[in-house]
């Protein structure tokens, strides 16, 4: 399962990437706005970092279809091929998708809630669709459930798309997608931090390294 980090703040995402391995970052409207600058200027700095083989998830905000391709074009003229032109699973929506991945752009199937909303993607072109996994919880469904049928609908039939699941509130979400092998998850840094950090790990590190100060004194390590 690739990881990816929904965020679009530059401080966070480089703090997480020094530490942890992280496939590309992910963004929406609503995460450029938090922002409060340029999206550009956010988008490309954010590129420059992470540079061109790593993956990065840029979302049209357009209402027709052929607004949100010509949105497509220039996200991946100005931002390079490997970035994914995220486009609303809605007719509208699956009508651009069709048109930019004939054109050969990789396009993001996002806003989706259902699995039939994930098939239509993946039959307009979309190589990954991105259930909002939290969000479907507060509908009163289960989100995990949903993302897992979507992965088995695509490879029942044999689709050229994959899941990036999306909408985390919790570690525990995210281990149940990557146990079911979904294809990936983007996920806020905050919730990634948490996947190893507990203050049961950091006891069990320290008193190793007690004991082992005590036999060689303190401050030494195996370079001494």
């Amino acid at each position: 399962m690739k990881l990816l980090i929904d965020d679009a703040n530059i401080a966070a995402i480089k703090n997480i990437c020094e530490f942890y391995p992280i496939d590309g970052v992910t963004t929406n409207p609503t995460i450029l706005s938090k922002a409060g600058r340029p999206p550009y200027e956010v988008l490309e700095e954010i590129r420059a970092f992470i540079g061109k083989n790593a993956e990065l998830h840029v979302q049209a905000v357009s209402r027709d279809a052929e607004g949100m391709a010509a949105e497509g074009r220039c996200i991946v003229k100005r931002l390079g091929k490997n970035t994914f032109v995220k486009i609303p699973s809605v007719p509208e929506g699956f009508k651009a998708m069709k048109i930019l991945s004939g054109e050969g752009i990789n396009v993001t199937a996002t806003a989706v809630y259902t699995p039939m909303q994930a098939f239509l993607a993946a039959k307009s072109g979309a190589r990954y669709a991105a259930p909002y996994v939290n969000r479907i919880d507060n509908l009163g469904y289960d989100g995990i459930q949903v993302a897992r049928d979507i992965h088995d609908i695509f490879g029942k039939n044999n689709m050229q798309c994959q899941v990036l699941a999306a909408s985390f509130k919790n570690s525990q979400q995210v281990l149940e997608l990557c146990k079911y092998g979904v294809g990936a998850a983007t996920v806020s840094p905050d919730v990634i931090e948490a996947f190893a950090n507990s203050p049961v790990i950091d006891a069990a590190v320290q008193a190793f390294i007690q004991d082992f100060e005590t036999l060689t004194g303190p401050g030494r390590t195996l370079v001494d």
